[in-house]
């Protein structure tokens, strides 16, 4: 690869030096210029998603050889998830590294992974996102006209909230929580007896701290990284869903490329995920004792039935409309 690498740079330095002004093609055999592309990325830069499209960056651009490079924006310098996503289809942003439920507003069919409980567990939840079910939902992408290339850990989504500690569904009752703009999420919370505030990421800190908001739910680092710990201190781990991030490019970013570099792209993608899950491993463990040291109230769960029983018929629903989805996931239990 690194012969047809060279091959390819002399090619372009010979065609400048003699001025036939040569651009830069995709496909098979084609000569191609080097590429600067921007990688939107909503969390922090010691976040396991953000340090895992670091390496994708840095391995990247040494395995092309300096022909593919990635620039990194963390802390949603590029804006929230949903506006980047928008900023994909119109070709300004070229990577994003987003969660499945927000995808939901451009790809409905990426609603379903919005399902309350669909997995019964980490494991089962990799299963599908490794085998069939998760590969063909990486292809429904195209629709938004991007490229899934591989999944991230995003673990099971909980509960927090001022006040009471929620102990069971009926704790909910009369106070709002904050649910990502697009998804199921805001449904799931209804049913549970609260009320669902559609709100972007960035304004749930402040939003949890004058009491515009009750609560919201995620996962145990988002809770840590964005320190919204400090403003909500119960914690209760009720584990309603589990919804995966995904890294895309656009496709027209994609079409750049000859065939060997889209492939390579492919290939560091998906060894990203295993450094990324084992970041994410880590980060849940280290979260944990930051919770713990700073006196957040965290309500275990032995039994979740009664929420499971609250939006039962909600899953039902759903499972009826995305029943490819579900008939993927009873599968994936199997492996």
């Amino acid at each position: 690869m690194r012969s047809a690498a060279l091959r390819r740079m002399t090619t372009v330095a010979l065609a400048a030096t003699l001025g036939l002004g040569l651009a830069a093609c995709g496909g098979a055999g084609g000569a191609q210029e080097s590429v600067t592309w921007r990688l939107a990325e909503t969390h922090p830069g010691d976040y396991p998603t953000t340090k895992a499209d670091e390496w994708f960056a840095e391995e990247l651009k040494k395995r092309s050889d300096g022909r593919i490079t990635v620039d990194v924006y963390p802390d949603a310098q590029l804006g929230e998830e949903r506006d980047v996503l928008e900023q994909m289809q119109m070709g300004s942003v070229e990577l994003n590294r987003t969660n499945a439920n927000l995808v939901g507003e451009f790809v409905p069919s990426w609603k379903a992974f919005g399902i309350p409980y669909a997995f019964d567990s980490e494991e089962h939840f990799w299963n599908y996102l490794q085998g069939d079910g998760g590969k063909a939902k990486l292809e429904e992408l195209s629709e938004m006209g991007v490229e899934g290339l591989t999944y991230y850990d995003s673990g099971a989504r909980s509960l927090y909230t001022t006040g009471k500690p929620v102990e069971e569904p009926e704790d909910l009752a009369g106070r709002n929580i904050r649910v990502q703009p697009g998804s199921i999420t805001a449904e799931v919370v209804e049913k549970l007896g609260g009320s669902a505030t559609t709100m972007d990421f960035g304004e749930v800190y402040s939003s949890l701290e004058t009491g515009v908001i009750d609560g919201a739910e995620n996962n145990l680092p988002s809770y840590v990284s964005t320190r919204h710990y400090e403003v909500a201190q119960n914690l209760t781990l009720n584990e309603h869903q589990r919804v995966p991030e995904v890294l895309m490019i656009a496709q027209s970013a994609m079409d750049q490329l000859s065939e060997e570099d889209q492939k390579l792209v492919r290939e560091v993608a998906r060894e990203s995920t295993e450094v990324q899950r084992e970041l994410w491993r880590e980060e849940v463990a280290e979260s944990r004792k930051t919770l713990e040291k700073a006196g957040v109230t965290i309500t275990e769960l032995d039994d979740k039935q009664a929420f499971k029983d609250a939006v039962s018929d909600l899953r039902d629903r759903y499972a009826g409309q995305y029943g490819d989805f579900m008939d993927a996931v009873e599968a994936a239990k199997k492996q």
